[in-house]
């Protein structure tokens, strides 16, 4: 008994305890005993065995207080995570602990009352929560139990989940986007954004654009995500972007996820209706009725929607009104019937085209029409009848008229020929394109003073040809061709010689088919003669003189001669 713990009563023997025992301390004390007998030097001894009964006076203990654990959240349900180690200095079942879980964020966690092994009871994820705080108690088995359900006695257990780079990127962002055509460099165009669930460098994410901007149209921050435009845009070159954009994590080995964003560029109204060609030519036939086609004018424009939305219109102008545009086709067609030999050329100086933008904008172009010939007008002489008088001595293809005929017509519609119907007893004939009319043989007033025909100009239509015609009269006009002639020759006369002075005695007669001077004749007596004198006009012979004898007898040669000029002469005989 080095610690002075028990003592002994001398005479009787009787061991008392001096001092608390402690079975934590010593569970056993052997005491060695000696007793004598009186003052006798002879001894013995003996061994006492005393066993301290424990009694449950201590509490367990855990050596720490606190403790952090890291694990894979990889780890499967029933997986030993952590073991909890608590120690009471007793013994027995009053040294026995039992082990829980007194306060806990999770049901994550189960806790072996016996062993103290903290369990997984389900898969965690670093996502959903990193790190979990668990409070573990000690408790005996004594009677009654002593235990640390206090949480300044329990123990602190940190649990953190440690992050495995199992999670891709994945984009929240849209992967659609729109940016006006007209947007400056450097403008943002679209925030790229991934999520990874990870931790640390495994959430970490990176963008990248793959392929569609090979023309470096857009620039992406890697860091942030905010895509911008690196140059200008142009709608009517490009309208969509096709970018195939990589989000990367900083993991190892990283884990990616590829989108592809669809860039819409939105038209902007900076492109103005184009005419392919700024003077449009066309033809229409006259006569139709309105609304006859004329032409179809388009015009192009490069934007988009409303923007290349086009309305067309005819802009007030000379003739324009003669014309309709229809708003939305750009077709034309006319709103009177026309007539080309009004108007054969109608040149509409303000086709326009504006776009339904805002603000609009607009272009024109010329339009020339030629409006093409009917055979709708006859030729027209200049006349409405034709009389000529021509000498009767022309010669064989004298021209003796010139015929003039108009057609308003155009082309072969307009071009006129001559000819000659009824019978000119072949004496005259016409050409077809200069419309002169000849002789064809010599003509004689004699035979025929004047013919009456008819001229017609037609013209050179292929399809229903019209034609005019006109009367032509031809007056013959004498020329002193024909002698005159006696109508008795020698003239044979028996005078009686009582005849009284100034008697007619004779009559001469004369014809000259001539006319006018050329066949009015006179007469006068070739010989010298006092008894007889002939009347120049009427040719009557007149007695000037008694006749004394009644055989006188004579010979009177009479000339008749006509004025024109040169006179034509005859002779005749008289015998009295």
């Amino acid at each position: 008994d080095p610690h002075g713990r028990f003592s002994i009563d001398p005479q009787f023997g009787i061991i008392r305890t001096k001092k608390q025992l402690d079975h934590e301390t010593q569970s056993v004390v052997m005491l060695t005993v000696q007793s004598q007998l009186g003052n006798s030097p002879v001894y013995s001894s003996t061994q006492v065995n005393i066993s301290v009964i424990d009694v449950n006076d201590n509490s367990p203990v855990f050596l720490i207080k606190s403790d952090k654990v890291t694990i894979s959240h990889t780890q499967p349900p029933g997986t030993a995570v952590y073991i909890a180690h608590a120690e009471d200095k007793d013994s027995g079942l009053n040294g026995a602990i039992k082990y829980s879980i007194i306060s806990k964020q999770s049901n994550a966690f189960s806790i072996d009352p016996n062993l103290g092994v903290v369990n997984l009871t389900r898969t965690v994820f670093v996502d959903e929560q990193q790190e979990y705080a668990l409070y573990i108690a000690a408790e005996d088995c004594g009677s009654p139990p002593l235990t640390s359900l206090m949480i300044l006695d329990s123990l602190a257990v940190k649990i953190v989940i440690l992050d495995i780079n199992d999670n891709s990127p994945s984009f929240t962002s849209s992967s659609l986007s729109y940016v006006m055509e007209d947007a400056e460099v450097g403008f943002l165009v679209h925030r790229i954004i991934a999520k990874d669930p990870d931790e640390g460098r495994n959430g970490q994410v990176t963008y990248h654009i793959l392929s569609g901007n090979e023309n470096k149209t857009f620039v992406l921050d890697k860091i942030t995500g905010l895509l911008t435009t690196a140059e200008l845009l142009d709608h009517e070159i490009q309208d969509r972007y096709s970018l195939t954009v990589m989000a990367l994590d900083d993991g190892s080995p990283p884990l990616s996820t590829m989108q592809v964003l669809t860039i819409i560029v939105l038209d902007v109204n900076d492109e103005t209706p184009i005419f392919p060609k700024q003077l449009y030519e066309t033809v229409v036939c006259e006569n139709q009725d309105p609304g006859a086609f004329v032409i179809k004018v388009e015009a192009v424009d490069r934007d988009s929607g409303p923007n290349s939305l086009l309305q067309y219109e005819i802009l007030p102008g000379a003739g324009y009104e003669k014309f309709r545009m229809n708003s939305d086709s750009g077709e034309i067609v006319t709103t009177a019937s026309l007539d080309r030999e009004t108007q054969e050329v109608f040149t509409i100086k303000g086709n326009s085209c504006r776009d339904l933008g805002s603000p609009s904008r607009s272009s024109t172009a010329q339009l020339y029409i030629t409006v093409l010939d009917e055979n709708d007008h006859d030729p027209l002489f200049a006349k409405t009848q034709y009389q000529i008088s021509v000498r009767e001595d022309l010669e064989e293809g004298s021209a003796i008229l010139d015929l003039s005929a108009s057609d308003e017509d155009d082309g072969l519609n307009g071009e006129v020929t001559y000819s000659l119907i009824d019978n000119t007893f072949g004496a005259f004939a016409i050409d077809s394109v200069t419309g002169s009319i000849v002789t064809t043989k010599a003509l004689d007033r004699e035979t025929k003073s004047q013919y009456t025909f008819r001229a017609v100009a037609s013209d050179c239509s292929t399809h229903l040809p019209r034609s005019t015609t006109v009367s032509v009269v031809v007056h013959i006009d004498d020329v002193n061709d024909n002698d005159p002639v006696f109508l008795q020759n020698p003239i044979r006369v028996f005078v009686p010689a009582e005849t009284p002075v100034n008697e007619t005695v004779a009559t001469v007669r004369t014809k000259d088919v001539d006319v006018g001077p050329n066949g009015a004749v006179v007469f006068c007596l070739m010989t010298v003669e006092t008894v007889f004198q002939i009347d120049a006009k009427t040719g009557d012979i007149i007695l000037q003189e008694s006749l004394h004898s009644k055989d006188f007898s004579t010979q009177l040669l009479v000339m008749a001669s006509d004025q024109g000029v040169p006179p034509r002469t005859a002779t005749a005989m008289v015998i009295i």
